[in-house]
């Protein structure tokens, strides 16, 4: 006959409860779906979070594509060129008059012209003839003789009125160009009625008003007028500058063919000024963009992470008695961390699906309105939801830390 004791041991013995990932899904989003509106505002946070981090960044590389196409298109093509003092044997470094014409014949070159600052000493420039008695109407500004072929090389955008062509310069017409500032400052408006404009003594027409130009920004400033008129009446020897518009990539090629084109007799007589390596520069604006959008979405992922921590917590507190009944029940201390866990991680990647959803339209739209190319890395959205997930997760490991080491009888009793 069989001892109804002997099994006694395995009568007493408990085995330890197991619990399936699956009925910690759905114990987690019970506890999700039982306060919907918290839940709802909860991820709100994350979303904001997300969508700022993927919005930023999109936007940051938008931007610094921006900025370096614009640095490709203006800078990248540019080569200033000017003439080396005197050597000491008295052998002056002028630049040639026919500089132009002879940089405009290489393959490579876009434009080229010839500015000169013009020292008018200390004569005033005013209009003519006086219309205002009131207004003051003579100024001290900059007067530079440019030739026709400098308006395109500077990119010059007229107002009104028209540039100065070659025949203007060889038969020394005494016409001006004026900049938007100078012409505002000298109350010149209008063209139809052919105003004129003082330089000392010497009367110029004014035939046209620059609004803009993308290089040598101080002629928006100034009083232009052509190198012809400058020779004759203020003893111009040499151009000072040339400025050369160059194809995109050929800068390199046209720098060292310059001092053989304008100087084959000195190669080191000329001064010449190119922009710096396009890689470095393109490399060092993406990263400090990046950088700077980076903290920002950082700071914004940061204060979502906090909002799920303050839920998760206050969630903790509210549901004492419930993790007290299921401590009772035989759910481990393990149990109740991986619920609060799963819920937590669970808000943080329905916000991350949510932000990275809003983060890419934030930067489509922005580019569209502005009408940019829109560059977004697309590996940045795929990772967005598992980021906020991540984000979610060590957000709720104090709260659910917290919930674990709670004891079933000090949970019951706090929650009855």
């Amino acid at each position: 006959m069989t001892d109804p004791f002997e099994s006694y041991d395995d009568l007493i013995s408990v085995e330890t409860p197991k619990m399936s990932f699956v009925d910690l899904v759905d114990e987690a989003s019970a506890g999700l779906f039982a306060r919907p509106g918290r839940t709802l505002l909860t991820v709100l946070g994350t979303v904001i979070g997300l969508a700022a981090l993927v919005a930023t960044l999109g936007l940051s590389s938008t931007a610094s594509n921006r900025i370096v196409g614009r640095f490709d298109e203006l800078a990248a093509t540019e080569i200033v060129i000017s003439s080396r003092p005197s050597s000491r044997d008295g052998v002056a470094n002028d630049i040639p008059w026919d500089a132009s014409d002879r940089l405009n014949r290489l393959n490579g070159v876009a434009a080229a012209g010839t500015l000169s600052r013009i020292d008018v000493g200390n004569v005033l420039i005013s209009t003519a003839p006086v219309s205002d008695p009131s207004r003051r109407t003579d100024f001290d500004l900059s007067v530079q003789a440019v030739s026709p072929s400098a308006f395109p090389a500077v990119r010059a955008t007229l107002t009104s009125g028209r540039f100065f062509d070659q025949g203007f310069s060889d038969r020394a017409d005494r016409v001006a160009v004026l900049g938007s500032s100078a012409a505002e400052r000298l109350s010149v408006f209008n063209l139809a009625t052919r105003p004129a404009i003082r330089i000392g003594d010497e009367v110029f027409t004014v035939i046209g008003i620059i609004s803009d130009v993308g290089r040598q920004h101080d002629l928006l400033g100034s009083v232009i007028i052509p190198e012809g008129t400058a020779i004759q009446l203020y003893r111009l020897s040499a151009p000072e500058l040339v400025v050369v518009e160059t194809d995109l990539g050929a800068n390199d090629l046209i720098t060292a063919q310059i001092p053989l084109a304008l100087r084959p007799d000195n190669e080191t007589a000329l001064k010449i000024v190119s922009p710096p390596d396009q890689q470095r520069v393109r490399d060092a604006v993406a990263s400090d963009l990046n950088l700077l959008f980076v903290v920002l979405g950082a700071v914004s992922l940061l204060v979502g992470a906090i909002g799920i921590a303050n839920v998760t917590l206050v969630s903790v507190m509210e549901r004492t008695g419930e993790i007290g009944l299921r401590r009772a029940l035989g759910a481990t201390q393990f149990h109740i961390a991986g619920q609060f866990l799963v819920e937590s991680s669970a808000i943080g990647f329905i916000g991350g699906i949510i932000g990275a959803s809003v983060g890419v339209l934030i930067v489509v739209s922005v580019a569209a309105y502005q009408s940019w190319t829109p560059v977004l890395n697309v590996w940045l959205a795929i990772a967005a939801p598992f980021v906020g997930a991540i984000v979610g997760l060590l957000a709720g490991t104090y709260p659910a830390t917290r919930a674990a080491r709670l004891e079933p009888v000090e949970a019951l009793r706090s929650g009855t």
